[in-house]
């Protein structure tokens, strides 16, 4: 499976942005998608997740409310519409899938492929 990610941009606080991510391959392996995103010096961690399947999502506590994920299943793509970013959402943001079953999970260890990540910088 191979992922694409595209959509990252500079923004001022309070706009919005939609990451996509279109996904090549034998996809219909890795039913869990999901978003995480790097701060510069910090550790990889879960922005969103969903099973396009069944359509179930999961989202950190910083972006619930305000991040909403998707899919296309038509188009093998994912999207994340990012609504009133801060500043504290600049990141790289990076796509990956799990193959590991239908479960939402959370940790870097439960995606097994990786997008290469896409750059949003939110100025305040």
């Amino acid at each position: 499976v191979q992922l694409q990610a595209s959509g990252g941009g500079l923004v001022q606080a309070g706009e919005s942005l939609r990451l996509s991510c279109t996904a090549s391959g034998r996809t219909v392996s890795t039913p869990v998608l999901a978003w995480f995103r790097q701060a510069a010096g910090q550790e990889r961690d879960f922005v969103a997740a969903i099973n396009w399947v069944n359509k179930n999502t999961r989202y950190v506590e910083a972006v619930r409310g305000r991040f909403a994920i998707s899919t296309d299943n038509a188009k093998n793509t994912m999207y994340l519409q990012m609504n009133n970013l801060k500043a504290e959402d600049t990141a790289v943001y990076y796509c990956a899938a799990r193959s590991f079953g239908g479960l939402i999970q959370m940790a870097r260890s439960d995606y097994n492929y990786w997008g290469q990540g896409t750059l949003v910088t939110v100025s305040s």
